[in-house]
């Protein structure tokens, strides 16, 4: 995985709530386990008409930069799929910020990378307001409106950010303590 640390981006808004994991990635899609190619069809069903034209008022096919998706509340609800969180990255996004997560969307989206940051209502409410970029700080776990300067903080697992900073995923964690584990299998008593 790559290392994650800081990040200054501007946000790609989607002030919709109840975003599920089917209309992330629809099911229709769900051919591979293969984590790439996935982000061509993020938010599909939003993105192209039923003839497979674009949808010109969607937000996705009118924003061509940003690697910060911001959700309205109860982002990544439904299914446990993920594949949603595959999309979002491959996309090329590296933060959502939503005001609530679905816990097993959250947990996806920290095991592949990608950078759930939860926010109050309120300073959600700022960020689809100020429509500014953000600075997301995982070392000191802030966020901030860059044109406002209004700032907060976020939670996340000591675990998880251990392993954002360093860019590894729960095997790579393993493997760079293997010494120590041979260690203690080594010297315990049988």
């Amino acid at each position: 995985m790559e290392k994650f640390n800081k990040l200054i981006s501007s946000i790609v808004p989607l002030p919709l709530e109840n975003v599920d994991t089917d209309q992330i990635i629809p099911a229709r899609f769900l051919k591979s386990t293969s984590r790439d190619g996935f982000g061509e069809n993020l938010f599909r069903d939003w993105r192209y008409t039923k003839e497979g034209a674009k949808n010109k008022d969607f937000i996705l096919n009118k924003v061509s930069s940003g690697e910060i998706l911001v959700g309205g509340k109860n982002f990544g609800c439904g299914s446990s799929r993920e594949h949603a969180a595959w999309a979002i990255n491959d996309y090329g996004f590296k933060v959502v910020v939503s005001s609530f997560f679905a816990d097993i969307f959250k947990g996806n989206a920290l095991n592949n990378g990608l950078l759930p940051v939860q926010v109050s209502d309120e300073f959600l409410q700022a960020i689809f307001k100020a429509n500014s970029p953000l600075e997301v700080d995982l070392e000191n776990q802030s966020i901030k409106i860059i044109e406002t300067g209004l700032q907060e903080f976020f939670e996340i697992s000591a675990y998880k950010k251990h392993c954002l900073i360093n860019g590894l995923d729960d095997i790579d964690f393993l493997l760079s303590n293997k010494s120590e584990i041979e260690n203690f299998e080594n010297n315990r008593l049988i």
